[in-house]
């Protein structure tokens, strides 16, 4: 499948779930990286106008599943989350933050990914962990 089609596919997933709800938008994907953005505005605040890092949270446990899912391409198992820790570095009020997931181990049942969040400056906001178990889809 080419580069295009599954960032299509991807998006298509997002579709009446808490990526749409948020605005996430997957934008680019290569042999070892998936990257998706997310407008940082109202909608994404906590009480003080700032982003909420729960919704930092999301952003990034969102593009470490889809990595798992797309660099694994079988349809028969289904991707978990079963760990996601994430630091907060740098606040944000508007403009827009980008997730990139970077494998640091693949392996058959799991898959540990580092995810760095910046602004469109390229500004560290977020970095997170996560580890996703791989598991048989029921039928």
């Amino acid at each position: 499948m080419d580069k295009k089609a599954i960032i299509d596919r991807l998006n298509l997933m997002c579709k009446n779930t808490l990526m749409e709800t948020l605005s996430m938008e997957f934008i680019h994907v290569d042999d070892e990286t998936i990257t998706a953005k997310m407008p940082v505005n109202s909608s994404v605040h906590q009480p003080y106008g700032l982003l909420h890092g729960g919704a930092t949270a999301a952003l990034a446990e969102t593009v470490g599943s889809c990595a798992s899912a797309i660099f694994l391409n079988d349809d028969s198992k289904l991707i978990l989350g079963i760990d996601l820790s994430i630091n907060h570095i740098k606040s944000k009020r508007e403009g827009e933050v980008f997730a990139t997931a970077k494998p640091i181990h693949k392996g058959k049942t799991t898959h540990l990914w580092e995810i760095r969040i910046v602004d469109e400056n390229d500004a560290l906001i977020s970095i997170g962990k996560l580890t996703n178990i791989i598991v048989d889809k029921k039928k």
